[in-house]
């Protein structure tokens, strides 16, 4: 297995062509990817088509009632951008054109809140249109599209930290659904998809080295509480195997850093 450029995300952030049974994780060099100090980090829409290829996933009820509250703290604003986002592609998944085109909108609402929203205005009115016509391809290119473009508005304005905040809830909504669809139905290959201690590291040195006072955010430092619980659930380079309690915890750990991002237990 390759070290630094090999590693399955779950959704944000994130969300691989595999045949329907897989022997061994996806070697992701074979995807589109951004690569992060050397991490590789699918694309989301990448990820999700993948589970298509493993059976036929439940993708509606993997959609929520709603997406959440914006508090108006920036961080929390940009972890449920985050959110929001792998909820788009959950909605792609599910053929839902009412949900993907709210959720479009939701996405215009919170890039509004963080001062990014010209970037992300054409893609929000593409993905309500394009939903509206069921091109599910063209949609999820939209969404992909708006997380870039999200992202390179915020480093435009040397909110590099706040950027990462919108990877890691993608990664952290994407994990909660990933794991809730293997926990339905256990299966070895499709629990190596969860196989991915690299990119937890780098979420984790991220944070680690952001500055003093958003280390101090109350999500920030629930979440890099949580990271090193999860990290040891995900298997390690030896191959050593997750296993459907694994897989279990991971849902219930990730669940409750939705949960707080989404401000419903507040």
């Amino acid at each position: 297995m390759h070290t630094m450029k090999k590693t399955i995300l779950a959704l944000c952030a994130a969300t691989v062509g595999l045949t329907s049974t897989i022997a061994q994780p996806a070697d992701l060099q074979d995807f589109p990817a951004a690569s992060v100090d050397n991490v590789i980090v699918p694309v989301p829409s990448e990820v999700f088509i993948v589970l298509d290829k493993l059976g036929s996933p439940n993708w509606r009820g993997q959609l929520r009632d709603s997406v959440g509250k914006n508090t108006g703290n920036r961080a929390q604003v940009a972890l449920l951008l985050g959110t929001v986002i792998a909820d788009g592609f959950i909605a792609v998944q599910a053929q839902d054109a009412e949900r993907v085109k709210e959720i479009g909108r939701d996405v215009l609402n919170l890039a509004s809140a963080i001062n990014v929203r010209d970037a992300v205005i054409t893609r929000s009115k593409s993905i309500v249109d394009k939903a509206e016509k069921r091109n599910w391809s063209e949609v999820r290119r939209e969404f992909d599209g708006a997380l870039q473009d999200v992202k390179g508005a915020m480093r435009e304005l040397d909110d590099e930290d706040l950027a990462q905040l919108v990877s890691l809830g993608g990664w952290i909504r994407g994990t909660q659904v990933l794991t809730s669809l293997i926990g339905q139905e256990f299966r070895q290959d499709k629990a190596e998809l969860l196989h991915q201690p690299i990119l937890v590291s780098f979420f984790s040195r991220r944070l680690d080295s952001m500055p003093k006072k958003l280390q101090k955010d109350p999500l920030v430092v629930q979440i890099r509480k949580t990271l090193p619980k999860i990290s040891p659930l995900l298997g390690t380079e030896d191959g050593t195997k997750i296993s459907q309690d694994d897989v279990k915890k991971i849902n219930q750990l990730s669940s409750e850093l939705v949960m707080a991002i989404s401000q419903q237990n507040r």
